[in-house]
C-alpha cells in the first residue's frame, strides 16, 4: 500500500494565529485566561490549551468580571462586544481576518441599504457572528430551494461562510444569480483562501486514491468540506479525529490511501496517522503539493 499526502493541509493562518494569541496572553497574564467557545474547532487543540491554563465557557456570565477573555476565531456579534464591555471584561479578539473581512462587507452592504443573504450552514459560530452584525437585514440559505423561498427583493448583495466547498456553494450562488440578475457580489471571494486550496489538494489526492482519511474534529466546518470533496473525486472518505479512529475495515482491497487534515487540525496528529498507516501496511508515503501557502497574519496587542 502506498499513502499520499495531500498538500497544503493543517493549519492555516488564522488558526496559528488564534492559537498563538490565546498562548500570549497566558504568558502575559497567567492563568486562568478565559475563552468563550472552541478558539478552534479541534478537541486536540482545545485540550492542550486547556492543560496550558485557558478556561473555555459557552457564555460570558460564565466569565468572573474584570477578567480577560479570548473571542475565537469564529467570529463574534456586536452583542457579544457589548455584553463584554458591560461585565468589564478585557477583550482579546482572535477572530479571524477573513471573518473580519465579511462581518464589514455585511455592515456595509446593510448601510446602502441592501438585503443580504447569506450563504452558510445554521448555528455554525461564524454564521452567528456574522448574521448578528445586521441582523434585520440577513437571511440565511443553504440550498438552491432556500433561494426559491426568497421574497423579490430590490436591493441584494450575498456574502458566504468561509470555510464552505466552492463546489457546494457554486448551485446556491447560481440560484441567486439567476433569482437576481442585479445581485451585489463582495470585491474579492469570501470562501478562505486556505479552505479552497485544502479543497483542491485532497481532490488531487483523492483522484489517485480509493480510501481518503481526512484529519479533523466533526465540529469542524472545513473538515467536513475535505471529505465530501474527495467522495466527490471519487474515493471512499472518512473523517477521524487521529489515528486511534481508524478503521482497518475501511483500508481492506486499497491501494492507495490519501490523507489530508482541516485547517484546525495539529500535524502532529496527521503524523500520527501516517504512522499507522506504516504500521498497517503502508511502504511507502509522497507528499502531492498543488500550491505553496505564505499567508500569515499579524497579531493583535495583548
Amino acid at each position: 500500500m502506498e499513502a499520499i499526502l495531500a498538500s497544503p493541509r493543517g493549519f492555516c493562518a488564522g488558526v496559528e494565529r488564534a492559537i498563538k494569541i490565546v498562548e500570549l496572553a497566558l504568558q502575559k497574564y497567567g492563568a486562568p485566561v478565559y475563552v468563550r467557545h472552541e478558539i478552534v474547532h479541534n478537541k486536540h487543540v482545545v485540550e492542550s490549551l486547556k492543560e496550558k491554563g485557558a478556561v473555555f465557557v459557552d457564555e460570558l456570565s460564565d466569565v468572573p468580571p474584570n477578567n480577560h477573555v479570548i473571542f475565537s476565531a469564529h467570529g463574534v456579534s456586536p452583542a457579544v462586544h457589548e455584553e463584554a464591555k458591560l461585565r468589564n471584561l478585557h477583550v482579546i479578539d482572535a477572530t479571524c481576518p477573513l471573518v473580519f473581512k465579511v462581518h464589514y462587507e455585511v455592515k456595509k452592504f446593510a448601510q446602502e441599504g441592501h438585503k443580504i443573504v447569506v450563504i452558510g450552514h445554521h448555528g455554525h459560530p461564524e454564521i452567528i457572528g456574522t448574521m448578528g452584525e445586521a441582523p434585520d437585514a440577513c437571511t440565511l440559505v443553504e440550498t438552491p430551494a432556500d433561494v426559491d423561498k426568497l421574497p423579490p427583493y430590490d436591493k441584494v448583495a450575498v456574502v458566504t461562510q468561509t470555510t464552505l466547498s466552492t463546489d457546494e456553494t457554486a448551485d446556491v450562488m447560481t440560484a441567486l444569480k439567476q433569482k437576481y440578475p442585479h445581485l451585489v457580489m463582495p470585491p474579492k471571494e469570501d470562501i478562505c483562501y486556505a479552505t479552497t486550496n485544502r479543497q483542491h489538494a485532497v481532490k488531487a489526492v483523492a483522484a489517485h486514491s480509493q480510501v481518503v482519511l481526512v484529519v479533523g474534529s466533526h465540529t469542524s466546518s472545513n473538515s467536513k468540506r475535505l471529505v465530501e470533496a474527495a467522495e466527490r473525486a471519487g474515493a471512499r472518505a472518512y473523517l477521524i479525529d487521529d489515528a486511534s479512529h481508524i478503521n482497518t475495515l475501511w483500508l481492506t482491497s486499497a491501494r492507495t490511501i490519501g490523507v489530508s487534515a482541516g485547517a484546525s487540525a495539529p500535524e502532529e496528529l496527521v503524523q500520527g496517522v501516517i504512522e499507522r498507516l506504516k504500521q498497517l501496511g503502508v511502504k511507502t508515503v509522497r507528499e502531492e503539493r498543488t500550491v505553496d501557502e505564505d499567508m500569515a497574519f499579524a497579531l493583535p496587542k495583548i
